[in-house]
């Protein structure tokens, strides 16, 4: 539940304004030729997203706001729904088959003023059509759910090909000197997952119940693995060792002829790395990013494992007084000196970086920069229950295939850097800003 004032209501309102800007500005980067392609192949074109956010907005709001918002139902149901990447099946529409971008554009202005002109005359606090939750709650599913797709429209718009994007300013930062490979020692303890239903945060239905975990003692890498580390794995034979790579893995990679990251570009004996708006020189101490399934086989190569989602938790939040932190370097909110987060960047920064960024423990940039795999598949938490308004957002997704993410990317907006956000993907997909760490006991 929520609570709302008109304090809350203006800065609801004005972090829908802002979400809007960003991710029109999103699209504007694309050349206007390129906006029917699709980048990735599990994925639909780019035209789709342009309208899916609109589409989400009015069939999410609608109901509760005591009137049709809809300015055209046919769009409305076509926008309504995404893919789930790796889902059943490629799909195989054509550019013909979508409508054209004048079209969508008048969708989408249309569709924020009557939605604006209705939320102006509801109390986001007054019920919304399920009485247990305000309108509020679902204005803060709205602006998340933006929120998401910049980022995973970042994941998309990477692959599109750097002569179709219009280059936007980019700080490269190189570390001086190589990281040392260190691990600290994470000691006995709980730690507490996710949110009480009580709470007046914000959160998603999978961050409901919290819970409490022991966990047994262990040690975790104080860095993310870097691509200096990772280039070691490749240069082991890393993608040719049956041993380290579960069945489906193995199947996947020798299937689909994968040998390396896929932001990594071999060139004869050398690599480059593909950032967002251009192709520069492998930076060694950047985290790489990579899959779940080469993660996994990167860890069982280095004798450990990866951590399981109270592990990485209790790594990021404990504190030897046994009060959990709220972040792990203490209280105060996330801000630009702490952490490459919240659109700070378009590529990842050295895991050096950030000093700040550290936990009681002395664990390393555990916010920002890369999510990071766990080894945990995504479930309910006990007394999980769906949204009513949203009622697959979670539970479409606890099929055993899908694999818990924590921490954050540089374009995961600071919102959702709460220690209860849990983020997640199938362990083939390897275009995700994610990296990892490994434990051992």
């Amino acid at each position: 539940m929520l609570i709302t004032t008109s304090a809350v209501t203006h800065d609801l309102m004005a972090r829908m304004s802002d979400a809007r800007q960003r991710s029109d500005a999103l699209f504007q980067f694309v050349r206007e030729g390129s906006l029917y392609e699709r980048p990735i192949p599990e994925r639909h074109r780019i035209i789709f997203y342009i309208g899916h956010l609109e589409a989400f907005d009015c069939n999410l709001l609608q109901k509760s706001l005591n009137g049709d918002m809809s300015t055209n139902p046919e769009f409305d149901r076509l926008f309504a729904f995404g893919i789930d990447p790796i889902g059943g099946g490629l799909p195989d529409d054509q550019p013909s088959d979508w409508p054209n971008l004048a079209a969508v554009r008048e969708y989408v202005n249309c569709t924020r003023s009557v939605l604006d002109a209705s939320l102006s005359n509801a109390p986001l606090d007054s019920p919304s059509a399920d009485p247990e939750f305000p309108i509020a709650t679902l204005l803060n599913v709205a602006i998340e759910h933006r929120l998401m797709h910049l980022e995973t429209l970042a994941y998309m718009l990477h692959q599109l090909p750097l002569d179709r994007k219009i280059p936007q300013p980019s700080l490269h930062i190189s570390a001086e000197q190589a990281v040392q490979a260190s691990m600290r020692d994470i000691p006995e303890g709980s730690t507490t997952l996710g949110l009480p239903r009580e709470s007046d945060e914000f959160g998603w239905d999978n961050e409901f119940e919290a819970h409490t975990r022991h966990v047994p003692e262990f040690q975790i890498d104080e860095f993310k693995v870097t691509n200096r580390q990772f280039l070691g794995f490749i240069q082991a034979g890393g993608y040719r060792a049956r041993e380290l790579w579960s069945e489906e893995g193995w199947n996947w990679i020798n299937a689909s002829g994968i040998s390396h990251p896929v932001f990594w570009i071999p060139q004869g004996d050398q690599w480059l790395y593909r950032t967002m708006f251009e192709e520069i020189a492998l930076q060694p101490e950047w985290p790489v990013y990579v899959s779940h399934a080469e993660a996994s086989a990167y860890a069982r190569w280095a004798g450990k494992s990866l951590p399981s989602e109270e592990q990485w938790h209790r790594a990021a939040y404990g504190a030897p007084e046994k009060v959990e932190r709220p972040y792990p370097w203490g209280s105060a909110p996330p801000n630009a000196k702490l952490g490459n987060f919240d659109f700070a960047s378009w590529d990842p920064v050295p895991v050096t970086a950030f000093e700040q960024n550290r936990s009681a423990y002395g664990v390393h940039g555990m916010l920002g920069n890369g999510w990071e795999w766990t080894s945990s598949i995504f479930a309910p938490f006990p007394n999980f229950s769906p949204f009513p308004f949203y009622p697959g957002y979670s539970a479409n997704f606890f099929d055993g295939k899908h694999f818990v993410m924590k921490g954050g990317s540089a374009r995961t907006a600071a919102c959702m850097l709460r220690s209860s956000f849990r983020n997640w993907f199938q362990a083939h997909y390897q275009y995700v800003y994610a990296g990892f760490r490994c434990v051992r006991p």
